[in-house]
């Protein structure tokens, strides 16, 4: 499933589970907004501030790596969301000197709201957009910077803040009245979700042009807290010995950011394993060029050393030059990515094989053509050979590649301007070790190779599949 099915999928179900959880607490009976459970809710808080810090230090990673600006506010973001969860009530409590005041409340309140502007910043800011900023405590300074600000000045103005809930309201075993908090209280909380939603919808649209397993994540994960924000204005309350909705559709919001950073990690470590492998193919492939190439080329050089009517002379240096062409194909593919396009390759084939005999290769590739890297291989050795054949058995000064869609198949062309040959007498029961190689890789794409050849009028090489 690519990218413009899975991504608005996993923002749907995020969207769905949200509307449904609200949709069931608001009009049935028969769920409850809240259950008492005191340890479970310390569990929750825990769990939630573990992935957030979890999630910020490997967007910390990406940022360090990347400079990316999205990347460190959605860091910053969710540390500040940590910080609210880990004990930021109860230091406000103490801070306070009462239990259920109103410092308690209104900061980390302010906190989460702060970390969901953080959030929807990082969602509309451009991903390419970079910073200049190098030192990793940028991520992390930020945020505590604001929660030390914000402490002071809500604890200066103490006296002067508002009570956030009625003595009646939020009582954990009753069902309250839905929106009965301070206007400001239910303000940052509408807040917050605005910016949760803006994040979904944002996340999703950037998701569907990139491969970022966390960013596929994001969208409905920042649907489910903008849920849980909502479920928090509607149900408001200073008990923090009950779980309501708000608590499990914000832990819902990461335990998705769980997943796709398990993506993350999972995508980073197999990045590593395939450039790990890639580095010692390139190690193989620079150990045959400078001793396996070298050693044959001075073989090479010796044999023409050999008188001209010297019987093997010409099995010596045709020998040589076989073995020349197989080590360095072998260095080629050990070099080369699995994942570079096909048009690239034939590119650089060309060019090597033009300088290695000196001849004129005109290059005329399709490169929206693709193919995986087994075809490739084999159209490779296939460009190879006929290139070969066309300048030792031809004496061919200039050649021609085409590669070339042929209607819902493709073509592959080689043609030179050699002495040609005779095709019936050079395919039949007398044919080279070439050509038999040929239609052998051009049969395994699975596709059909064609000679077409005349005496004194070159000849033509096609393959296709």
């Amino acid at each position: 499933m690519g990218n413009s099915t899975l991504v608005p999928s996993l923002m749907l179900v995020g969207w769905a589970i949200g509307l449904v959880v609200t949709a069931l607490v608001v009009w049935s009976p028969h769920v409850l907004f809240g259950y008492y459970g005191p340890s479970m809710h310390l569990v929750l808080d825990t769990v939630d501030a573990c992935v957030a810090l979890l999630v910020a230090y490997l967007l910390h990673g990406r940022f360090t790596r990347r400079r990316r600006l999205q990347d460190l506010l959605l860091a910053q973001g969710l540390i500040l969301l940590a910080v609210a969860g880990i004990g930021l009530t109860y230091a406000a409590e103490s801070l306070d000197g009462s239990h259920g005041g109103s410092l308690d409340v209104w900061l980390p309140l302010a906190v989460r709201t702060a970390g969901a502007a953080f959030i929807a910043g990082a969602a509309l800011v451009s991903p390419a957009r970079e910073v200049p900023v190098a030192s990793w405590w940028w991520a992390v300074v930020v945020p505590v910077a604001f929660v030390v600000v914000i402490s002071l000045a809500l604890w200066a103005g103490g006296p002067l803040l508002p009570t956030p809930l009625g003595p009646t309201d939020g009582n954990g075993a009753l069902q309250p009245p839905i929106l009965s908090g301070h206007p400001l209280l239910l303000t940052a909380q509408g807040a917050a979700a605005a910016c949760f939603f803006v994040a979904s919808i944002a996340f999703t649209s950037r998701a569907l042009s990139r491969a970022d397993p966390l960013l596929h994540w994001l969208g409905p994960a920042c649907a489910l807290a903008a849920f849980a924000r909502v479920n928090y204005a509607l149900f408001p309350s200073l008990y923090t010995d009950w779980i309501y909705t708000g608590d499990i559709l914000r832990t819902g919001f990461y335990l998705f950011l769980l997943i796709g950073a398990s993506r993350e990690i999972e995508q980073y470590w197999d990045a590593r394993s395939r450039a790990a492998v890639l580095e010692d193919r390139r190690r193989l492939a620079r150990e045959l060029h400078d001793s396996v190439i070298q050693e044959l080329a001075l073989i090479r050089m010796e044999g023409h050393a050999l008188p001209a009517d010297e019987p093997t002379r010409g099995r010596i240096l045709g020998a040589c030059d076989r073995a020349l062409d197989e080590v360095r194909v072998a260095v080629q593919a050990l070099g080369t990515a699995a994942d570079e396009p096909l048009g690239f390759v034939l590119h650089r084939a060309a060019r090597e094989l033009a300088q290695r005999y000196r001849v004129h290769l005109e290059v005329d590739v399709d490169d929206s053509i693709d193919a995986g890297p087994e075809q490739q291989h084999a159209l490779l050795r296939i460009v190879q050979e006929a290139v070969s054949n066309a300048v030792r058995h031809g004496r061919a000064e200039k050649l021609c590649l085409r590669l070339a869609r042929n209607g819902d198949g493709r073509r592959l062309v080689v043609k030179d301007d050699g002495a040609g040959f005779d095709v019936r007498r050079a395919t039949g029961t007398d044919a080279g070790y070439g050509l038999i190689s040929m239609r052998e890789r051009a049969g395994s794409l699975p596709g059909a190779l064609e000679v077409c050849s005349e005496p004194g009028r070159g000849s033509e090489v096609t393959v296709t599949w």
